[in-house]
């Protein structure tokens, strides 16, 4: 039974691999993947004195934790934008030289990403992107190292990607940790693909005329007071934790808390009674992208199976031996090997494989979960199919996978090799 179970998820997971190709949502595999793995775990798979029900609800306490606090994240950026909060970075961005832009986008990319996350960046900065550049080929470009700088601005911050927030949550990496030793490696990263991507780009641009205000959305003081609230109710949450040691999902429902009486305030005190009603959070929740928010469900769930069949540890160990234990090889295929399949199972397979540990490689910011951290982040950089970032820029702007792979997945290696060699120089001085 074991066996039907890992030839499942391996299905599963090529179906959710080539989703651009079957068109069909990844939520979909990923959630009859989840059923059928329990299901053959609950009618065969489990030891006879396991109780599966109990074991099912233990895994989807854990999963919730991750899933309230990324729709939670969602609504969140939801509102700001809805409100016109994005419009400032807009103006920040205004340039008509194509390198100047690129490193703008890159700057303003990696900061947001590592505020918000790497997801709902990409989102707000191509729909930027359409309002400085009409050129579909251009912006193009601007839209692979979009995805470059997500994702590396992601890989250093508690917040900024699902697979840190997954680690963060489970106590893998902390704050300052994370912080501390992967921000150096993710800037030489994002650095080293932007200086590569500048032999794509010269000339000048020509500004698209297009008006800079949008219909229904917040006047100029409310959209300052939503974004400052928003981000700053983002950045509270591991100061959140940190002082009352609940998990991140409570913080960030408080910081939706406070950001949605503000929001409230703000559209009743309008002195103009115009029609505000699509600037309602209760209007925005519809907005959210539950699709994605299915798929992570599905998909840690599946997971779950695998480490209740004994299935990641006996994998965990052989990938040890095979390395000889070099945790700078290990993470480095996982980090390849996340352009290819979605980075969430892989790190929520590493996590299963490789318990926490008091000391060593595998304590709280230890050098292995630093490293998974980092690599499973940018790594997923490589190919366009590989992180969601990637994925949603794909939609957004229509990039094909062979248009990236010939074009970027070449830089996007360049900079992981980069940032790991600079991990490993960083991590050497420490010690």
């Amino acid at each position: 039974m074991t066996t039907a179970i890992v030839l499942f998820f391996v299905l599963g997971y090529m179906c959710i691999a080539l989703e651009s190709f079957l068109k069909i949502n990844k939520a979909v595999p990923a959630l009859l993947m989840c059923v059928v793995c329990w299901t053959l775990y609950a009618c065969g798979g489990a030891l006879p004195d396991v109780d599966v029900p109990e074991r099912l609800l233990h895994h989807l306490g854990d999963t919730c934790e991750i899933l309230f606090f990324l729709m939670g994240a969602m609504t969140i950026v939801e509102i700001v934008d809805a409100n016109g909060g994005f419009y400032f970075v807009k103006d920040a961005l205004a340039t008509t030289s194509k390198r100047k832009l690129l490193w703008r986008i890159t700057f303003m990319t990696f900061v947001l990403s590592a505020i918000l996350d790497n997801l709902t960046t990409s989102i707000v900065m191509v729909m930027v992107l359409r309002k400085l550049i009409d050129d579909p080929k251009v912006r193009m470009i601007y839209g692979g190292i979009i995805v470059i700088a997500a994702n590396a601005g992601g890989a250093f911050s508690p917040i900024g990607d699902v697979t840190t927030i997954m680690l963060w949550i489970k106590g893998m990496i902390s704050t300052g940790g994370v912080i501390g030793q992967l921000i150096v490696p993710s800037i030489i990263s994002v650095v080293v693909s932007a200086l590569c991507v500048q032999f794509y780009l010269k000339g000048d641009l020509k500004m698209p005329e297009t008006p800079d205000e949008a219909p229904g959305t917040a006047n100029n003081s409310n959209r300052m007071i939503i974004l400052c609230t928003g981000v700053g109710g983002l950045v509270f949450v591991p100061i959140f934790r940190m002082l009352t040691g609940l998990p991140p999902f409570m913080g960030i429902l408080l910081a939706l808390g406070v950001l949605w009486t503000v929001s409230e305030f703000t559209i009743n005190r309008n002195p103009l009674k115009m029609d505000n009603s699509n600037l309602k959070v209760t209007a925005l929740l519809s907005r959210i992208d539950m699709a994605t928010i299915l798929f992570f469900l599905g998909i840690l769930l599946a997971v779950a199976t695998l480490q209740e069949t004994g299935v990641l540890t006996a994998f965990g160990q052989w990938l040890n031996e095979a390395s000889n234990g070099n945790h700078y090889l290990v993470t480095g295929v996982i980090g390849v090997v996340s352009s290819i399949v979605d980075n969430v199972p892989l790190v929520a397979g590493c996590m299963e494989m490789y318990p926490i540990a008091a000391m060593g490689d595998f304590a709280q910011d230890g050098l292995f979960w630093q490293l998974l951290a980092y690599c499973a982040g940018v790594g997923g950089s490589m190919l366009i199919i590989g992180s969601a970032a990637g994925v949603v820029v794909m939609g957004l702007e229509k990039i094909s996978f062979g248009w990236y792979l010939r074009r970027f997945t070449w830089i996007a290696f360049a900079g992981y090799i980069a940032g790991i060699a600079t991990y490993a120089v960083e991590h050497m001085l420490f010690l």
